[in-house]
């Protein structure tokens, strides 16, 4: 059984070796790169990626389509990237009982540097508040989590709040839900 795989192994090889890959084989590994950069939320690389994939195979339809809709969509695609690095970092344990909105944040943002720095990560960008009414200084946010992401625990105290978060290049602004 062994000596079948390794002929199995050997001859696909031998393969590969004899027809090394097409211009449109490498174009379409260029595009599942721009996908997975989009997935990522980099639309640079993703701009990247499909522009190669058409250089290789300009008939190539859905390089094309996704180079379409990332000029399009770039500036949601970056924001859901950024929104993602919350998503990265676990908080072992939030608690806050009865805290303004500022201090609730204030705390996030220690807990998530904390996070960052053990996990050898750049932290987030930090928050800002944009609520020029005055009206999120009003509302108290309770919450007891244990290993959460932060994103999550970021959307139970803006939830408890009234506000919403925008993820922008350089922060995170927290504005009144409505």
């Amino acid at each position: 059984m062994k000596s079948i795989l390794i002929a199995l192994f050997a001859g696909t090889l031998m393969l590969h070796a004899e027809n090394p890959p097409s211009a449109i084989d490498k174009a379409e590994l260029s595009y599942r790169k721009g996908i997975a950069a989009e997935k990522a939320g980099d639309p640079s690389a993703a701009r990247t990626a499909y522009t190669e994939a058409l250089k290789l195979n300009p008939q190539h339809a859905n390089a094309r389509y996704r180079l379409g809709e990332l000029r399009l969509k770039s500036k949601d695609i970056a924001e859901k990237g950024r929104a993602a690095q919350y998503s990265d970092i676990i908080l072992p344990k939030v608690e806050l009982e009865d805290v303004p909105l500022a201090d609730a944040l204030n705390y996030l943002t220690a807990l998530i540097g904390e996070q960052a720095k053990e996990a050898k990560k750049d932290a987030p960008p930090g928050f800002v508040v944009q609520d020029p009414d005055k009206k999120l200084g009003e509302g108290q946010v309770t919450l007891k989590l244990k290993n959460v992401p932060a994103k999550t625990a970021l959307e139970y105290i803006l939830s408890q709040a009234g506000a919403k978060a925008r993820y922008d290049e350089f922060a995170v602004v927290i504005l009144p839900a409505k």
